[in-house]
């Protein structure tokens, strides 16, 4: 992934703005999103809005007056809320000054690492992976180290821990573990946290782990903890110090607009992140706080329902696109996304304008989300059976065609 050229009719610019990765999703987004009755596919997010009982607390808060300046790190309920959330998911007592309120995901990813690492510095990214990250490492002068991961059509995306310790250099300060993963659906095994838990071990790197998707893993051997394996099983006492854990309202509780997230890390960085707040935000919304409260307290079923959709969802995806000669996709085991691949069409970003061209359905560009992702299209399933089932009566005919 490079980043292109800068016009020359740009007046002068910082080499951190002129550095900013380009979003090979936004290509595809600008190419087909005006397109009457076209089927959105290609970002990371359902079609469900935000249930009344969440927008009426916000709403109640509004009326309670809760429209002034707030804590940095987010108000005390809500950082109490976190904690209990996380250790009655997790079984691992964790306590609220853990806990770090963030503007979505994003803001909590690049938080973390402005915490980890600085210019010159290098983090290492599974991949594909997120195309964000490699943009939120790079606004921070760092160098983002793709280390791809393997892809067999049979069983899927595993993580090669060996490529993984080859990529650590004296630079390195960070490994990004994106479990389940966005686009792949990969998820992490046991052993797999275990090695690179141990990998930072050795050379004193941080672990940031977005385990954002966590709710979203469809393998039965984790349905009775109601989410997958974290890097919480696997760690000692000794480890808390040096993970950072990005989490975000979006994906269980329906909030993408709403961009409230969590940053979670030891608590003795408190004082940093409050100043890395200060001057980045100033803090999210309070009103906002409050209605994030209500979700995590109350929305349970919620979170349940938009599990069962996925899962309905990636039934819908698997088993049509699985009639399709030539497709390899293997089903993934977590997140909402299904990421084929076509291999007698290389190219993934022509493949994805053909299918806006000739079924009216977005796709992302696998070659978006970094090395091994080239051949690739990432398909959004976290939305309903109607749009799912029509999504592929028009798609599947234009991938038959050779």
């Amino acid at each position: 992934m490079t980043v292109p050229p800068l016009p020359d009719t740009m007046p002068p610019v910082s080499r951190e703005a002129a550095g900013v990765w380009p979003s090979g999703i936004g290509e595809l987004v600008a190419y087909g999103v005006e397109r009457p009755g076209l089927i959105p596919l290609w970002v990371g997010e359902g079609d469900r809005p935000t249930p009344v009982f969440i927008a009426e607390a916000a709403q109640r808060a509004l009326r309670d007056g809760a429209t002034f300046y707030t804590r940095m790190l987010g108000i005390p309920p809500l950082r109490e809320a976190l904690a209990e959330y996380v250790s009655r998911l997790y079984r691992d007592p964790v306590g609220p000054e853990r806990f770090f309120v963030t503007v979505g995901g994003m803001h909590a990813f690049h938080t973390a690492i402005r915490i980890a690492a600085e210019p010159g510095d290098e983090v290492v990214l599974p991949t594909p992976t997120w195309s964000n990250f490699f943009g939120a490492v790079a606004m921070q002068g760092a160098r983002p180290v793709p280390v791809p991961m393997q892809f067999d059509a049979g069983s899927g995306w595993s993580l090669d821990i060996a490529r993984i310790a080859a990529a650590i250099t004296p630079r390195t300060r960070a490994i990004v573990l994106n479990t389940p993963a966005n686009p792949t659906g990969w998820v992490a095994t046991w052993a797999d946290l275990a090695a690179v838990l141990d990998i930072a071990r050795r050379h004193d790197l941080w672990i940031v782990a977005d385990e954002i998707y966590g709710r979203f893993c469809f393998d039965p051997a984790h349905e009775a903890e109601g989410r997958a394996p974290s890097i919480r099983d696997v760690w000692q006492p000794e480890d808390r110090d040096r993970v950072l854990f990005v989490q975000t309202f979006s994906k269980n509780w329906a909030m993408t607009g709403w961009r409230v997230g969590w940053l979670e890390g030891p608590a003795s960085i408190g004082r940093i992140v409050d100043g890395l707040v200060l001057y980045g935000t100033s803090g999210v919304a309070t009103f906002l706080q409050h209605a994030a409260i209500t979700a995590i307290r109350e929305g349970e079923s919620l979170v349940a329902d938009q599990i069962a959709q996925a899962r309905a969802g990636r039934a819908i995806v698997c088993d049509a696109l699985g009639t399709v000669p030539g497709v390899e996709l293997p089903s993934p085991p977590g997140a909402f996304y299904a990421f084929p691949r076509v291999p007698s069409e290389p190219d993934d970003v022509r493949l994805a304008k053909r299918i806006v061209d000739r079924a009216n359905v977005g796709l992302a560009p696998g070659s978006a989300f970094g090395p091994g992702g080239e051949g690739f299209l990432r398909l959004c399933f976290a939305r309903s059976a109607a749009d799912l089932t029509e999504a592929m009566r028009r798609m599947v005919p234009v991938l038959g065609e050779r």
